[in-house]
């Protein structure tokens, strides 16, 4: 009895053994490349892949993809040409995706826009030069240059583009629909623009962030303990 109980369980284990080894050949197990993205939801990748990528952006419907070679790929709903990245395309360093417009920053630290310009969103303020990174809103853009300031241009229909005072000592910003974020040296969170839910109101206590975040209708800010924690500062 115990004989014939041993020999189902070995036959059982067989069996489990072959199912898996052949789908490994009917479903074979997805293996990507260095530097592949993986996407998923309404917009999906192009049919060709797309490797040796270094940074991804977002926007409205659209995607972008930075290469390593300092090109950029972009793909999406492309009805306002926020997907025809400007020639030459090359010496790009950062990318950033707004609702229906792009940016990217070259090496030389200044910026290329394109896409819906409706609200002047592509339209760098002068002089461009001197921006260390980006970030693109529903339909305006922030550039951070090097001595820590914000530039800010586009639609500021609730005060996303007027940054506050003093407009110095930042190091990361970010974009929501219609408002921004700026991070300062001293680990607090600046907000500004548009705060009917609660946005821009960020926790106290403002001290120790080291990256920020930002959405449609809500705002994030990583702690520095553990580097795991983060903040919502909306629902």
């Amino acid at each position: 009895m115990r004989s014939g109980v041993k020999d189902e369980r070995y036959s059982f284990i067989t069996v489990v053994l072959v199912c898996f080894f052949l789908s490994a050949f009917v479903f074979p197990i997805p293996v990507y490349a260095t530097g592949e993205i993986v996407s998923w939801g309404d917009r999906k990748l192009p049919d060709q892949p797309l490797t040796n990528l270094t940074q991804i952006a977002a926007g409205g419907a659209h995607s972008l993809g930075l290469k390593t070679d300092g090109s950029i790929v972009a793909w999406g709903y492309n009805g306002q040409g926020q997907c025809d990245v400007p020639s030459p395309n090359t010496n790009f360093t950062a990318i950033a995706a707004g609702y229906k417009h792009s940016l990217g920053l070259k090496t030389d630290g200044s910026i290329v826009a394109w896409g819906k310009n409706d609200f002047g969103q592509c339209d760098v303020p002068s002089p461009n030069t001197g921006f260390t990174a980006i970030a693109a809103g529903g339909y305006y853009s922030l550039g951070l240059k090097t001595d820590g300031s914000i530039v800010a241009w586009g639609d500021n229909s609730t005060g996303q583009c007027t940054v506050p005072l003093p407009n110095t000592d930042f190091t990361a910003i970010a974009a929501g629909y219609e408002h921004s974020l700026g991070l300062k040296t001293d680990g607090s969170i600046v907000a500004w623009g548009r705060n009917n839910e609660g946005q821009c109101d960020v926790p106290s206590p403002n001290t120790g962030f080291t990256a920020i975040a930002a959405g449609d209708y809500h705002s994030l800010g990583l702690k520095t303990e553990n580097s795991k924690k983060f903040l919502l500062l909306s629902i």
